[in-house]
């Protein structure tokens, strides 16, 4: 065999390079990384694979050579490699690289895992324990063991208990007390891209999803997962094979792989698998969705592997493209072609997205989407908000470019419980503040843009929504202005996004959203500051230190009731937000021990719906919201 890692250097250049045409699932390429050495410094200047060499034997050597794909202006295409014993010897881009072989996995990646006390990490899973497609090998699966079949060596450091420190502190995570942890672990890293991956065992997140991915448009791209020990624990074969299974596949995420049926939204779009993606054998899929025969099926043809095309690009990918800290996930996937309409729609579903009628310069933009039954009822799932990724948004801007909405944070459900819609629920709503993502803010100047969404059922069908136009109003005063530049700051983006956040790297932004308050009190865009702020202080907070110490800052009901109050007053804000930040208000009047008050604050959101006349349905559903927390509310005084 000679594939594997060679290492070696002509003068400053250092080349790494990966030989894969034996061994176990070979590629058949060959591909490499360049690095420039300067003193004590070394930088990246470029990457190349060649697709499929011609390899022949020459006595006691092997000769490889080929036409190589470059992230350069390479002087010559043509790339060879002479492999003599452990030694080789390369032509890459003029210059002539004495190798040696160094491993026989392809990269190396440092993972890092921290958990909390009382999510118990995974260890491993026998694959043969259940039944499985015939002819595959039972083994022994661990996380690291999963990684290295595909020729990723996972070195694994010392495994970190976190204490929570506050005895009955609520252990369920959100997601701003999960950026503030991110951002508190990778202020190590440095700001710079490294073969090293953090993996945070929780207990549970508060959407009870069983997995993140960490998605920034800052320097740490893809450097950390999460995983919620209460969603997926278990002794039993099947939860042990559920949880190697959530493992991988959120750290697919940081190695910059997509969601089977996404992949056609990176750039350049790669093709779907079998049934739109759906039917792909990989870490990758949710399990659910297999088709055909959902998880059952899934189960029994699943061999415990990435497919073909993913093995490629984690052996192969440009560095960029696959080492954490480097390029986005999805890496040039930003701007596509707006959404079509299929040709034919037999899914029975309608999707819309509406918005009002206007926004202000540096308004958060909210959309609402709506999922609805043409006539007979069907059954889908309920993940219609794009954070779950079952539900893409793009925006036309008003230049013409189209762009995709990218949350701040990926959440993986891997559970989609079937949902009815006929006529006694003929539709399902969901908010989405989609004006921040990964990208930065994507409504960055007036104008009309035009909003699609697309829906993917539970069948795999891709519902597409018409066009929503959003305008974005001119600032007429400068006050307006004023306000739109403190709306507008990233960190702010951030804060909205996360619904607020104790963050020391949000600082700037809170401080930002302080002055709105303070000095521009009056303004109707001020709203969404005293939102946010109130939503904040109204939750406790959970503050993970470098130390890996865990401080729990505790609910401010009186701030909370400040803030929240005067938005419930003005009710400006889109329903669907407005009647959760109702509820959050009647909470914060509760654990200030005026259940009175927070039953009151309950009856005047039925008073707020009836008086804007929401559809009978609607407010049948909104009146048995109302009861359910107050029964909540009086149950936790």
């Amino acid at each position: 065999m000679i594939s594997g890692l060679y290492q070696g250097q002509d003068g400053d250049s250092r080349l790494e390079l990966r030989i894969d045409v034996d061994g176990p699932r070979p590629t058949g390429r060959i591909s490499g990384d360049l690095f420039a050495a300067a003193g004590a410094t070394t930088s990246y200047t470029g990457s190349f694979v060649v697709a499929a060499p011609v390899v022949r034997a020459e006595g006691d050597q092997a000769v490889l050579e080929g036409t190589g794909a470059f992230t350069f202006r390479a002087s010559t295409p043509l790339v060879s490699v002479t492999i003599t014993g452990t030694a080789a010897e390369a032509e890459v881009d003029g210059r002539r690289y004495a190798l040696a072989y160094a491993s026989p996995y392809f990269r190396s990646v440092l993972l890092e895992q921290d958990s909390v006390v009382g999510a118990v990490p995974f260890v491993s899973y026998a694959t043969g324990t259940l039944a499985g497609p015939t002819g595959a090998p039972a083994r022994e699966l661990s996380v690291p063991a999963a990684y290295a079949e595909a020729g990723i060596e996972l070195r694994v450091a010392e495994p970190g208990v976190i204490p929570t420190g506050v005895e009955g502190a609520d252990l369920a995570w959100d997601d701003a007390e999960l950026h503030h942890a991110m951002t508190t672990q990778f202020s190590l890293y440095g700001d710079a891209a490294a073969w090293r991956v953090w993996l945070l065992v929780a207990s549970k997140h508060v959407g009870g999803y069983r997995g993140i991915m960490f998605d920034y448009n800052d320097a740490f791209q893809r450097q950390g997962s999460a995983v919620f020990y209460d969603a997926i624990k278990g002794e039993s074969p099947q939860s042990q094979r559920a949880q190697l299974r959530t493992y991988v596949h959120e750290l697919g995420h940081a190695f910059n792989l997509l969601h089977s049926w996404q992949k056609n939204l990176a750039t350049p779009p790669q093709p779907l698998g079998p049934d739109s993606g759906f039917g792909d054998l990989s870490w990758m899929n949710y399990v659910q969705n297999y088709r055909p025969g959902g998880e059952p099926g899934y189960w029994a043809a699943f061999p415990f592997q990435f497919t073909d095309p993913e093995l490629i690009h984690l052996r192969h990918g440009f560095y960029r493209d696959v080492a954490m800290g480097a390029n986005a996930f999805g890496t040039g996937a930003a701007e596509i072609a707006p959404f079509e309409q299929p040709i034919e729609d037999h899914s029975g579903l309608r999707l819309e997205v509406r918005a009002k009628e206007g926004f202000g310069f540096g308004e958060p933009v909210v959309v609402e989407l709506k999922l609805a039954t043409t006539g007979e009822p069907r059954q889908t799932h309920g993940h219609l908000h794009p954070d779950t990724e079952f539900t893409q948004v793009c925006i036309t801007q008003p230049g013409g470019r189209t762009v995709v909405y990218r949350p701040m944070m990926r959440h993986c459900v891997d559970r989609s419980p079937d949902i009815r819609l006929d006529a006694g629920n003929p539709a399902i709503y969901r908010s989405a503040y989609i004006g921040h993502g990964r990208d930065g803010h994507y409504f960055q100047q007036p104008g009309e843009y035009q909003v699609r969404a697309q829906y993917i059922a539970a069948d795999g069908s891709r519902i597409v929504s018409p066009a929503c136009v959003v305008k974005v109003r001119y600032p007429v005063s400068a006050d307006d202005h004023k306000v739109a530049e403190l709306m507008l700051g990233e960190q702010q983006g951030k804060l909205f996004s996360l619904l607020g956040s104790d963050s020391a790297a949000l600082r700037a932004g809170n401080d930002a959203l302080d002055e709105l308050i303070d000095r521009h009190g009056g303004h109707p865009l001020t709203v969404y500051a005293r939102m946010v702020k109130g939503l904040n202080a109204e939750r406790e907070f959970k503050d993970l230190t470098p130390a890996k110490r865990m401080r729990v800052r505790p609910p401010d009901p009186k701030e909370s009731i400040e803030q929240l109050g005067a938005v419930v007053r003005e009710a400006t804000i889109d329903n669907i937000t407005l009647n959760m930040v109702t509820r959050r208000l009647a909470r914060a009047e509760a654990r200030q021990g005026d259940l009175g008050q927070a039953n009151a604050v309950m009856d005047g959101m039925v008073a707020t719906f009836e008086a804007k006349g929401l559809n009978p349905v609607v407010m049948r559903q909104i009146r048995q919201q109302v009861e359910l927390t107050k029964q909540a509310l009086s149950a936790e005084a």
